[in-house]
């Protein structure tokens, strides 16, 4: 039986994941969901210490490894400083640009388990009150949350259980459209996690077995630069991130093909990996681009640069607006999906 590649599908289960808020640091029930669905389906997990979650699927070939990761962590915040107005001042987890979240919903999780909503905002929003309200800097200074709760102080406010270095996630206002389209945060990386939850039970139903024993790492702290750098079993000969590419003037990626990158600013990938993956897509009619990401490092290069000794590769659907509002395409979903399974079922590069 042919292995089935549903967009739909596929973009059900991307829906999904980007609803459950997952900063960095704040990823225990995303992975919990995750490790429900796996379970279900009959795939047996486990968590390492970092709380990221492994599949290991066995192969023909037990002696030489693949791992394929993508991360589950997201861009967020953290309470820095409750306001004497009863307001809250953030610092960023990851590469947010202020600006990027002004105005946007978000969800502050307290540590004794309760949700409180806001809106971030300048502090300088209103234009009948301040004249700088358009010019004002979009920085940490600035920015606070106004939190939808009657708070007129600090006192306030610690009365509802917010602490300093509590979490805040961003709505990600998920929509899939028509057009195939799906906009959203955090489809970095949650579009590539999704790809890789849907291969797995699609290899499961299809009782699909792979040439070498694969492992799935679904990282949780790819978005500050060390999710997959850990947890490397000896035997893994090739590494493959499976991340997002991105899109801007000067780049090859687009929204409907998958992207391969030959390097970004760690460096180049291996070449050898890179013409395998190509040599793949044109085979099997696979849409691609090959491209280069220029402020961009991927779990792929954290774990060469934690001294494993590994072929590293780095593919993904083509994301527009990375780390701000993304959106991506169906097409592109699917191309990358097609590409990870002829990559899992080739031989080694």
């Amino acid at each position: 039986m042919p292995m089935a590649f549903s967009g739909k599908e596929l973009l059900q289960i991307i829906n999904e994941l980007v609803s459950i808020p997952s900063p960095s640091g704040y990823t225990d029930r995303i992975i919990s969901h995750m490790a429900n669905h796996l379970d279900k389906l009959g795939i047996e997990s486990r968590r390492n210490r970092k709380g990221a979650l492994i599949v290991t699927v066995p192969g023909k070939n037990d002696t030489v490894h693949r791992l394929l990761t993508a991360h589950i962590d997201t861009l967020g915040a953290m309470v820095k400083e409750i306001k004497a107005n009863g307001r809250l001042r953030l610092t960023n987890i990851g590469g947010t640009r202020w600006a990027h979240v002004e105005g946007e919903y978000c969800k502050i999780f307290t540590s004794d388990g309760n949700t409180y909503t806001g809106t971030i905002l300048m502090r300088q929003t209103s234009v009948h009150v301040y004249k700088d309200a358009g010019t004002a800097e979009r920085s940490q200074e600035n920015m606070e949350v106004r939190i939808d709760a009657r708070v007129q102080n600090a006192e306030d406010v610690a009365k509802l259980g917010i602490k300093v270095g509590d979490f805040v996630a961003f709505d990600p206002r998920v929509e899939v459209l028509p057009s195939g389209f799906i906009k959203s945060r955090h489809l970095d990386d949650k579009a590539s996690a999704g790809i890789l939850l849907y291969l797995l039970q699609e290899m499961k139903d299809n009782n699909v077995e792979l040439p070498y024993t694969t492992h799935f790492l679904f990282s949780n702290y790819e978005e500050i630069g060390y999710g997959g750098n850990s947890n490397i079993p000896e035997d893994v000969v090739e590494y493959l991130a499976v991340d997002m590419g991105a899109i801007g003037d000067g780049q090859a990626t687009d929204e409907y093909t998958v992207s391969i990158c030959a390097m970004d600013s760690s460096g180049p990938y291996n070449a050898r990996l890179r013409q395998h993956l190509v040599d793949l897509a044109e085979k099997h009619d696979i849409q691609y681009k090959v491209d280069i990401y220029p402020f961009y490092a991927s779990d792929a290069s954290a774990a060469l640069r934690a001294g494993h000794d590994v072929v590293h590769g780095l593919i993904g659907p083509g994301i527009d607006a990375s780390h701000a509002f993304e959106r991506t395409h169906v097409d592109s979903v699917v191309n990358t999906a097609k590409l990870v399974y002829y990559y899992l079922i080739s031989d080694l590069c």
